[in-house]
């Protein structure tokens, strides 16, 4: 009964084909392709889901536009001498949402035992989390999480982890009330219940995903004003970019995410600019983003595969990374989105990107058929095929390397497959040469160096790189504290990459995002989380 009745203002309010309400009410409407899956942040693997996700709850910290942690739920903390023990202490103004659990179907407060029952429950196996992993090796599950009192929680650490707060921030690391979890079991995932800005009102699963404000949500503006100012979220699930572009364009959606390879030749100059006809009509909001597109190169030397591949030779590698060149890749296959990849793994946005410490490959053909030569394929006779394995999406990115390579001299096959199996190959370490991307589940380079640390499993270390040298500078970052200090270890670690040449950089990615011009306070970030909290919409 009690969804029934709270369900059915909603239902009017968003009526009228899409259109903004008569009621001047503030509707804020974007589209998710894939759909999402689950409304429980234990299972916030994808972007679909984090968006969502975070709508509805709140973690102890969180990033902001400039990826810099700032409080949530915790207010303020401490940490040790020997950076293994946080102590935070936790608002005492928060409550979780209204629901028929909770005593007079009124929220409870947030207290530091939620935040111990949250933590747990990702590392618990029968909750089967897919961010399990983000904890594994640096928290005891059964000492590393305790409530001091109702408003203090000291987390503490086998040793230490100077990215922990931004493990902290993910949207895993949401906190929720066990009473819910208790009542709905499996059934969590569409009975959400948490601190956030928007509560959970009603999901048509494949049709809509509508939130309401929350009116009782701790946080406010500059002024006292309680936020967030939208009234309500909603969600739709049209499958077809080109439908969620025309929806866009009638005004039916206030914003877009990525443009789609069919239409961006009429929105986009080459240059990545807005075309003037759209001009006055939608907003483009560009920004780096923490996802590298790359290739990747097996180099497990225990395989007899490799053992055979002339990838197995550093001077192939590098030749193909010379043979490549970027800018004519982002002007003409992605319409200036985006940065070539010249300064190394680690992608823009993040504080230790620079690129006067850290200089990748150049476009230089000359360079290329020299290395070729000294690998003993001079203009690339007696060179074999190599086979370039992708995924459709990515289909044209591959011919394009693929023709540069034959220019000068490497043969090159590319190979279309499914995602699914082509992460099933590098997941077991059987693919020699394929395309892949690394987007950042925090901000922080550790998060793309882990990639080439020998003792990860695939994932992440899908070329199998090993390096003892790379790997003393990986756990000594680790114990750094000094973010100058670290920053000097992560540009040398990335150097050492170039060098070794385990991966082809491709470009470094740009969130881009299309919103309509009656949209206010729309912010982005590398992440590119979507925040809603101090969102207008003129109606």
């Amino acid at each position: 009964m009690y969804m029934k009745y709270l369900c059915i203002p909603l239902i009017l309010l968003l009526a009228a084909c899409g259109h903004p309400p008569s009621s001047g009410k503030q509707v804020f409407r974007y589209n998710v392709q894939e759909g999402i899956a689950s409304l429980d942040p234990a299972f916030a693997k994808n972007q679909a889901v984090i968006w969502a996700v975070k709508q509805l709850y709140n973690t102890l910290v969180e990033p902001d536009d400039h990826l810099n942690i700032r409080p949530s739920l915790a207010a303020s903390w401490e940490v040790t001498p020997d950076r293994k023990t946080y102590i935070f202490h936790l608002r005492t103004d928060v409550y979780f949402h209204d629901d028929p659990v909770f005593d007079g179907g009124k929220g409870r407060k947030m207290t530091a035992a939620d935040v111990v029952y949250s933590l747990k429950r990702i590392m618990d196996p029968a909750t089967a989390s897919p961010g399990a992993w983000i904890f594994n090796g640096k928290v005891d599950p059964g000492k590393g999480f305790q409530a001091l009192d109702d408003s203090t929680f000291q987390l503490s650490l086998l040793q230490p982890f100077h990215p922990i707060f931004g493990i902290l921030s993910m949207q895993y690391c949401s906190i929720i009330p066990h009473e819910i979890v208790e009542k709905h079991g499996k059934d969590f995932r569409n009975h959400p219940c948490g601190t956030g800005p928007f509560m959970y009102s009603f999901w048509e699963e494949g049709q809509a995903l509508v939130l309401h404000r929350n009116p009782h949500y701790f946080e406010k503006d500059s002024t006292g004003h309680t936020l967030p100012y939208l009234d309500a979220v909603k969600i739709s699930f049209q499958d077809s970019k080109a439908t969620e572009f025309l929806l866009f364009r009638q005004g039916q959606l206030d914003f877009m995410n990525d443009i789609d390879a069919s239409f961006k030749d009429e929105v986009l100059t080459k240059k990545g600019l807005l075309k003037k006809e759209w001009e006055g009509k939608l907003v483009l909001d560009k920004s780096p983003y923490l996802n590298i597109e790359y290739l990747g190169f097996l180099l497990d030397s225990t395989k007899s595969t490799v053992k055979l591949s002339p990838s197995r030779l550093q001077k192939i590698r590098l030749a193909i990374n010379y043979s490549i060149d970027r800018g004519r890749m982002i002007t003409y296959l992605r319409n200036g989105i985006g940065y070539p990849a010249n300064a190394g793994f680690v992608p823009m946005g993040l504080p230790s990107f620079d690129t006067a410490r850290v200089k990748g490959y150049p476009y230089d053909q000359a360079k290329a058929r020299q290395l070729l030569q000294e690998a003993g394929f001079p203009e690339g006779k007696g060179l074999p095929v190599m086979h370039l394995l992708s995924i459709p999406i990515y289909e044209d990115y591959a011919n394009y390397v693929a023709n540069q390579l034959q220019q000068v001299g490497i043969p090159v096959q590319v190979e279309v497959m499914q995602k699914a199996l082509l992460l099933e190959q590098t997941s077991k370490s059987e693919a020699l040469f394929f395309r892949g991307s690394w987007m950042g589940d925090y901000a922080d380079a550790e998060n793309y160096l882990a990639v080439f640390y020998s003792k990860n499993p695939a994932p992440p270390n899908y070329t199998r790189y090993a390096n003892p040298a790379f790997d003393r500078l990986y756990e000594k970052a680790l114990q750094e504290n000094n973010d100058s200090l670290r920053y000097l270890l992560y540009q040398e670690m990335d150097r050492m990459i170039i060098a070794d040449a385990p991966v082809v950089p491709l470009f470094y990615d740009q969130v881009i995002h299309l919103v309509q011009p009656n949209v206010t306070g729309f912010t982005s970030n590398a992440l590119n989380l979507l925040e809603l909290r101090k969102v207008k919409i003129k109606v």
